[in-house]
């Protein structure tokens, strides 16, 4: 039986694993165990769904890792189970379900959303695999992440803000690298715009 706290996220990288999790009720299981642990039933009464229904499913994504034991309690006759998401937060990796974002990159192309597309699951797996190092070790993850919108006149407008934001992130680049200090930390930077949800209006 655990006893610690789920994790904060998770990425699922292999595919039949990935599959386990994409029905709409096995998802709404995950997110109410990510809330509070449960039993078959409470689960059962929380969803709006039967037991038994739910008990398959729930083996299911236990049996795929998604779930675990917090403990068992005897109820008359019978043994109930109560179980929790073992993270808060879950992420499929893009290389799970496609070729898109696997390794090798494609073709460096800062146009090209397949690129950014890759760029944007490589930093999935590199900040998973940080995330889960620095939880071992209990030790604070220096990250930084900016979002921002932008509205520009024309979308014509588009080529020179992509230029003019490249060389400012490679002016700020220039001005802080060194090659030559002890002990230096390296830093992966990406930078991306796309369409916003609007954008077709």
């Amino acid at each position: 039986m655990s006893s610690r706290a789920p994790e904060s996220l998770q990425v699922v990288a292999d595919p039949a694993r990935a599959a386990r999790a994409l029905s709409p009720i096995r998802r709404q299981a995950l997110a109410a165990l990510a809330e509070a642990p449960d039993s078959a039933t409470g689960l059962a009464q929380r969803l709006g769904t039967t037991r038994q229904r739910l008990n398959y499913h729930l083996r299911e994504l236990e049996k795929a890792g998604f779930l675990e034991l917090v403990e068992e309690r005897r109820k008359g006759n019978c043994t109930e189970r109560v179980l929790r998401a073992k993270a808060r937060h879950w992420l499929i990796d893009p290389c799970a379900l496609a070729a898109i974002g696997g390794d090798p990159l494609p073709p460096a192309d800062r146009f090209s959303a397949t690129y950014l597309v890759a760029l944007a699951a490589r930093a999935i797996r590199e900040l998973a695999g940080l995330v889960g190092k620095a939880a071992e070790g209990r030790k604070r993850l220096a990250t930084l992440a900016i979002d921002a919108d932008v509205r520009l006149g024309r979308p014509s407008d588009f080529p020179a803000f992509a230029n003019d934001l490249a060389r400012a992130v490679a002016e700020v680049i220039v001005r802080h690298q060194d090659d030559d200090a002890s002990g230096g930390r390296r830093f992966r930077v990406l930078a991306g715009a796309w369409p916003g949800e609007d954008s077709n209006r």
